[in-house]
C-alpha cells in the first residue's frame, strides 16, 4: 500500500512539475516583452527632442536595476519561496510601466528614469528569478531544456510587444500604449504567479540517476562563501558578462539600426509614407528577433544537456564573434535580419544555458544567492553594452565601429570560456 502510495505521489509531482513549467513559460513571455524597448525609443526621441544617449540611458538603468534585482530575488526565493517574490515582482513591473506613461505625458526624463529604469527594473528582475530556480529544484533532470523552455518565453516576449507596439503608438500614442502595456503585464504576471511552489527538500524525480561531475543533490552543493572564493565562480561572471554585453548593445539598438540599414536601400530621402512603413517593418523585424531570442534559449540550453555548457559557450562565442563582424558589412536588410537573428538566438542561449551551468558547477541548495550574484554580470552587461553602442552612434553617426567592439568582447569570451575549469574536479 506505502508503494502504491508512492507511486501515486510521485505522478503527482511529475504533472505538477509541468504546470508550474508552463506557468514559468507564460510569466518570462509577459516580462520579456521589455526587449522590444527599441520600438519605443524613436518615438520618445522624436515626441520630446530628448538625445540618444539620454533615452538610452533610462534601459541602461532597467538592465542594471533588473540584474541587481535578480541577485536579491534570488537569496529571497531561498529563504520567502516563489510566489512571495514572484508577487511583488509582478506588481512593481506593470505599475512600472504605467508609470512610464505619466512620464511621457509629461515628458520628465527624471521620472522615466524612476520609472522604466527602477521600478521596473526591480520588478523584472525579482520576477525572471522566481521561475527560474524553482524549475531548477523541480527538474534537476532536465536543467538545460527545462531552464531554456522558460526563458524561451522572456525572448519571445519582444515578438508580441514588437508587432503589436509600433502600430499601437501611431495610432493611440505613446502614452496609451505604455499603460495599456503595464496594466496587461500585471494582470497576467499575477497569475501565472499563482502556480509557483517549491518542491520538498528530498524529492527527486522517479528514476533519477545524477550524471558525474555535475551536482544534484543538496548535501553535496557548494554553499554560498564557498562558491564565492571558488576562482572559477568569476570566471563565469566574466564569461556571462562578455556574452551579454555584445547582446544587450544589439538588442537596445535593434530598431532604429534596421531602420538605418532600411532607409539607407532607398538610396534617397524616403516620404512620410514610406517612413512609417520603415518603422512598422522594423517592429516586424525586432519582433522576429525576440522569435530567434526565445528559440536559441530552449535550443542552446538543451544541447548543453548532452553536449555539456562549456562546449556550447565555445560554439556561442564563435557564431557570435563572427557575426557581430558580418553585421558591420550587411548593407542589406535581409542579410542584415539572418544575421542579427543568428546572434540574438546565441544570446539568447547563453542567457538560458548559464543558470544550469552554475547549478551543475555548485548544486541546488543555494543556487538562488549563487546564481543571483553571477547575474549581476547582466548588470554591467546592459549598462555598458547599452552606453557604448549609443556613445559611438553619437560621436560617429554610425553604428559599425560599435558592432566592432562587441565583436571583441566575445573573442576575448571565447578565450575565457576555452581555459575554463571544472570546479567540482577540485574538491
Amino acid at each position: 500500500m506505502s508503494r502504491l502510495h508512492e507511486s501515486i505521489s510521485r505522478l503527482s509531482c511529475e504533472r505538477k512539475r509541468w504546470f508550474i513549467a508552463g506557468a514559468a513559460f507564460f510569466m518570462q513571455l509577459c516580462l520579456g516583452t521589455v526587449y522590444a524597448w527599441s520600438v519605443f525609443k524613436k518615438p520618445m526621441m522624436e515626441a520630446h527632442l530628448w538625445t540618444e544617449t539620454q533615452t538610452q540611458f533610462s534601459f541602461m538603468i532597467y538592465n542594471t536595476v533588473f540584474a541587481l534585482a535578480v541577485a536579491f530575488g534570488g537569496t529571497l526565493v531561498d529563504r520567502k519561496g516563489p510566489r512571495l517574490v514572484g508577487l511583488i515582482g509582478g506588481i512593481l513591473f506593470g505599475s512600472g510601466l504605467m508609470l512610464t506613461g505619466f512620464a511621457n505625458q509629461i515628458q520628465s526624463l527624471g521620472l522615466l528614469y524612476v520609472s522604466f529604469g527602477c521600478i521596473t527594473g526591480l520588478g523584472g528582475g525579482l520576477g525572471y528569478i522566481t521561475p527560474v530556480i524553482t524549475l531548477i529544484r523541480w527538474f534537476p533532470d532536465k536543467r538545460g531544456l527545462v531552464t531554456g523552455l522558460a526563458i524561451m518565453g522572456y525572448g519571445f516576449g519582444a515578438f508580441v510587444l514588437g508587432n503589436i507596439a509600433p502600430r499601437l503608438i501611431l495610432d493611440a500614442g505613446i502614452i496609451t500604449t505604455f499603460h495599456l502595456w503595464g496594466g496587461v503585464s500585471l494582470v497576467l504576471v499575477l497569475i501565472a504567479v499563482m502556480f509557483m511552489r517549491n518542491p520538498l527538500p528530498a524529492w527527486l524525480p522517479a528514476g533519477f540517476v545524477p550524471q558525474l561531475g555535475k551536482i544534484s543533490s543538496s548535501e553535496d552543493s557548494f554553499t554560498f562563501g564557498r562558491a564565492l572564493r571558488t576562482p572559477k565562480f568569476w570566471n563565469l561572471w566574466i564569461i556571462f558578462f562578455l556574452s551579454l554585453t555584445a547582446g544587450l548593445g544589439l538588442i537596445s539598438q535593434l530598431s532604429p539600426l534596421t531602420q538605418d540599414v532600411m532607409v539607407s536601400g532607398f538610396g534617397g530621402t524616403p516620404s512620410e509614407e514610406q517612413l512609417r512603413d520603415i518603422i512598422i517593418a522594423s517592429g516586424f523585424i525586432v519582433a522576429l528577433a525576440g522569435i530567434f531570442n526565445g528559440i536559441g534559449r530552449l535550443a542552446w540550453a538543451w544541447i548543453s544537456d548532452t553536449l555539456g555548457r562549456k562546449p556550447v559557450f565555445i560554439l556561442i562565442f564563435t557564431i557570435q564573434a563572427a557575426g557581430f563582424i558580418l553585421l558591420a558589412h550587411a548593407g542589406h536588410i535581409i542579410t542584415f535580419s539572418i544575421l542579427a537573428f543568428l546572434v540574438l538566438a546565441c544570446y539568447g542561449g547563453s542567457l538560458a544555458s548559464m543558470p544550469a551551468f552554475a547549478a551543475d558547477e555548485f548544486g541546488p541548495l543555494h543556487i538562488g544567492k549563487i546564481y543571483g550574484v553571477i547575474f549581476t554580470a547582466c548588470a554591467a552587461a546592459g549598462f555598458v553594452g547599452a552606453f557604448f553602442f549609443a556613445f559611438i552612434k553619437d560621436v560617429t553617426s554610425r553604428f559599425e565601429p560599435a558592432l566592432y567592439v562587441a565583436s571583441g568582447f566575445l573573442l576575448l569570451g571565447l578565450f575565457l570560456t576555452i581555459i575554463y575549469r571544472n570546479p567540482v574536479s577540485e574538491n
